[in-house]
């Protein structure tokens, strides 16, 4: 068979590792898929000589990717802008297209999978979420057979890294995320990971292929894990919880659950093992029942391994044309959702203020399901005063937020009441 003619966007670290890849198991990839990989062109606006491009003509204009000798534009040089310009410009001469841009896809994937289909021409984002990760090949085709009701997952690396250091060493959250910075897992602006805005791309994309269903971003409630202190990684850790930074959808009857926010995990789930950079992805289908992936979430050749997969698939045959979402889901706001939540409530030391604490919470219909308080954590200050923790049931969102401000005001309540979801996995994950 003819060959599979690759042009390539971008030489960075993800791009550099997928033309070794394709270089070294030129072989392998051959006998998986039938006929040969063959990379023709490669745009870098930045040359790098030392990066063997093997017989590939190489430019420094994106544009030179619009040749008759390529068959499949590979997207690699991330951004929105030029991103979206080079897709739209591929499929518009009837290429396919592999990109690992989550950006691109949770902003502009509905645009780009509907100029796809009317092309006839095929879309890979098997790279954009969890890295090395097959998950949406396991969304696509191993589950199948499934109506998948829910997704969740650690998506993003620099938060699980940071609250693992936080939890394993005792490092304070400036400590571990100077150490992650260091370590090249967190940038220079690590506002779009610990903030929580390049999960919530994820989970987007996640979601609008598992529901089969366009998902508005602006709809995911977005919340990062700077607010964690080491003091809740302890407290969860006694009250037998781990906190991930996790990124929750779930479908309902009226719309779509989607969430992206620290919560406290049981320690009896197996996600709540998931450490330092991994990634791991839950899904529920009404067939199979919980499932588990588990995997390294960025890095050059993990996302490479995932272009790559893309490229066999598309020599084979199989990498589908998309089809338009046969729905618009709306998003349910985090004002609907219900679950449990850990409270520390700094309480000045004095008889009566924990029974004020109950008042409050039980003329609101709150029950406590766990509670700490040690006079040995006193602390010193104009009037000593002790951390109340508290986990409660199950409780809507607007409910608990009426509760932490009438607690705020309290007068044995002295500064902020630190609140953090508990997430209830247990429909969708078997214990360890």
């Amino acid at each position: 068979m003819t060959p599979l003619r690759v042009g390539l966007a971008g030489l960075g670290t993800v791009g550099g590792s997928v033309v070794r890849l394709l270089l070294d198991n030129a072989a392998l990839f051959e006998r998986r898929a039938g006929r040969r990989l063959d990379l023709v062109r490669v745009a870098s606006r930045t040359p790098k000589p030392d990066i063997d491009i093997g017989s590939a003509t190489f430019d420094t204009a994106l544009a030179s990717l619009d040749a008759d000798d390529v068959d499949v534009v590979v997207e690699l040089i991330g951004g929105v802008s030029a991103a979206k310009d080079l897709v739209a410009t591929a499929i518009g001469a009837g290429r396919h297209v592999v990109t690992a841009n989550k950006a691109l896809l949770a902003e502009y994937g509905e645009e780009i999978f509907e100029s796809a289909n009317r092309r006839g021409v095929s879309v890979g984002f098997e790279a954009s979420v969890a890295g090395g990760i097959p998950i949406v090949n396991a969304l696509r085709t191993g589950l199948a057979g499934n109506r998948i009701d829910a997704i969740a997952g650690i998506v993003n690396g620099t938060s699980n890294y940071i609250l693992t250091a936080m939890q394993e060493d005792g490092r304070d959250f400036a400590t571990a995320l100077a150490e992650a910075q260091r370590l090249g897992y967190a940038e220079a602006d690590p506002t779009f990971d610990v903030e929580g805005i390049d999960a919530a791309q994820k989970l987007a994309i996640l979601a609008a292929l598992a529901f089969d269903a366009t998902i508005d971003i602006g709809g995911v409630h977005v919340e990062g894990v700077s607010g964690i202190d080491i003091e809740d990684i302890r407290y969860a850790r006694e009250l037998g919880f781990s906190i991930k930074h996790l990124g929750l959808a779930r479908l309902h009857d009226d719309g779509i659950e989607v969430r992206v926010h620290p919560a406290l995990v049981p320690e009896s789930v197996l996600i709540s093992k998931v450490s330092g950079v991994m990634n791991a992805v839950m899904a529920h289908g009404n067939a199979v029942g919980p499932t588990l992936y588990v995997g390294p979430g960025a890095g050059g050749m993990p996302t490479a391994s995932a272009v790559v997969a893309d490229l066999v698939e598309l020599a084979r045959g199989t990498l589908p044309v998309p089809r338009p979402a046969a729905r618009r889901l709306p998003s349910l706001g985090i004002e609907d959702v219900d679950c449990a939540h850990y409270l520390k409530i700094p309480a000045i030391d004095q008889p009566g203020v924990f029974a004020e604490v109950a008042d409050v919470l039980s003329r609101h219909e709150v029950s406590i399901e766990a509670v700490i308080q040690r006079p040995q954590a006193i602390r010193s200050g104009a009037e000593p005063w002790v951390p109340i923790i508290i986990v409660t049931d199950d409780v809507p969102e607007a409910v608990v937020r009426e509760c932490v401000s009438e607690l705020a005001n309290l007068a044995g309540v002295t500064g902020e009441i630190s609140r953090i979801r508990v997430a209830d996995l247990s429909a969708m994950m078997p214990p360890t």
